[in-house]
């Protein structure tokens, strides 16, 4: 038997049925009724349960997924999402600090660095020689999942003062206050969408292919130098970005 409610059909509104059934359906779904991973009835039951045509239970399913709060598998049906972790676009903070805050678990494993990487971007970005630089590639874990594929690069001598703490805690923007004493100031932050290639999807547990986010972003001091530039390769079915925008010159 299922715990969801049908729509009484005694109720007039000029709101479409696919909506309202949308709407019950979310809210069986953030109040916890259906669980993460659970299976939503059928398309058949819901015509039943509901009263509704069946177009109306699949405009109403579409838009969910649309949203992200379920996810289907063919020959299977459609499945509730696993919430996806929010990190606000509102200051520069460092992934861990953001999560923290939050309540969750997260942690770092650096896999692979390298000095004196020749890479032509990030000696321009960082505007020093190519042999000056140093590579660091982590993987980021929240809730003990693997959710980012951070490849930062930094400057050689800051390079090698970070690899002397405890990177698998602590934010390199941390470190760089509070150990390195250099104060950040600002970041150039660019957002798309790529497929993820077999090195991505292994490290980070997806399959290839699949689309997962890029996020570019260049840190300076306080004095405007660059000191951190970094791509970082997140999971798209896990994490997502809110930004707030507020409009400026506004006419009364």
């Amino acid at each position: 038997m299922s715990l969801m409610k049908p729509i009484p059909s005694n109720v007039t509104t000029i709101r479409p049925l696919y909506i309202q059934l949308k709407e019950r359906i979310r809210s069986d779904i953030l109040d916890g009724t259906y669980t993460t991973h659970a299976q939503m009835p059928s398309e058949s039951d819901m015509v039943r349960m509901f009263n509704v045509s069946r177009t109306t239970v699949r405009q109403a399913l579409r838009d969910l997924q649309t949203e992200g709060l379920i996810y289907k598998i063919p020959g299977k049906g459609s499945f509730v999402t696993r919430p996806k972790a929010v990190q606000e676009l509102v200051s520069l903070q460092g992934f861990g600090e953001a999560m923290i805050a939050k309540g969750y678990e997260t942690f770092s494993t650096v896999i692979a660095t390298k000095d004196g990487i020749h890479n032509k971007v990030a000696a321009q970005k960082l505007k020093i020689d190519m042999a000056s630089i140093m590579e660091i590639r982590r993987v980021r874990y929240l809730n003990r999942e693997p959710i980012s594929l951070d490849v930062t690069y930094v400057p050689s001598s800051i390079g090698r003062a970070l690899l002397m703490e405890d990177l698998s805690s602590t934010d390199i923007f941390f470190l760089l206050e509070n150990k390195l004493g250099t104060p950040l100031g600002k970041a150039e932050l660019a957002i798309e969408s790529v497929l993820s290639d077999e090195a991505v999807s292994r490290l980070l547990k997806v399959e290839e292919g699949s689309p997962i986010l890029k996020l570019e972003r260049l840190t300076y001091t306080e004095n405007d130098r660059p000191i951190d530039y970094e791509h970082l390769y997140c999971r798209g079915d896990a994490l997502k970005y809110m930004i707030t925008l507020e409009r400026r010159g506004r006419r009364g």
